[in-house]
């Protein structure tokens, strides 16, 4: 069920993956050269977190981003594209946040149909593994997340998290 992967040729290695490892659950891993306290702040901290999240070649623009990053708080997300005359909104809540280990959030702008979106990270050998998982309340709106391309930013978004994290490691 392996919906796609990419790799950095340079590395020799899968850099990476996406990888849909049932009906309803994408899966997203990447090892990110730094420690986990850095990678997590940039995941945390919504002055950093808006510098990367956006991949540049969509054309998107993130308007802003406000966050109350603890278990119970709340997020909101205001993306722009030239394509479309209204800027899009994404929301939601924080079901679990664990410091350096660990992300938990609901996606809410689809109503009862978002998504779950679960962020481990681990350090290892001084760079952080991060696994991105992602549980739809339906095939239905995997697929549908699937067919939109809505899915297919995350090697560009770890790109751009990579290079945020070189900045913020030489500035430590």
């Amino acid at each position: 069920m392996d919906a796609g992967k990419r790799s950095d040729p340079a590395a020799g290695k899968v850099r990476t993956t996406l990888e849909r490892t049932s009906e309803r659950e994408l899966v997203v891993t990447r090892t990110v050269n730094g420690p986990v306290r850095i990678v997590f702040e940039a995941w945390s901290r919504p002055e950093l977190f808006q510098r990367w999240w956006a991949p540049k070649s969509f054309g998107v623009s993130l308007i802003s981003y406000e966050a109350d990053v603890r278990t119970g708080g709340a997020y909101r997300l205001l993306m722009g594209h030239p394509s479309s005359e209204q800027p899009m909104a994404f929301f939601g809540r924080y079901i679990e946040v664990t410091p350096h280990s660990r992300l938990v959030w609901t996606n809410d702008e689809g109503g009862e149909g978002g998504a779950v979106t679960t962020v481990t990270f681990e350090e290892r050998d001084g760079a952080t593994y991060v696994v991105v998982h992602e549980l739809y309340p339906s095939k239905e709106a995997l697929d549908d997340a699937l067919a939109s391309g809505s899915t297919s930013g995350w090697g560009e978004q770890f790109k751009q998290l990579d290079d945020l994290i070189v900045m913020l490691h030489a500035e430590v």
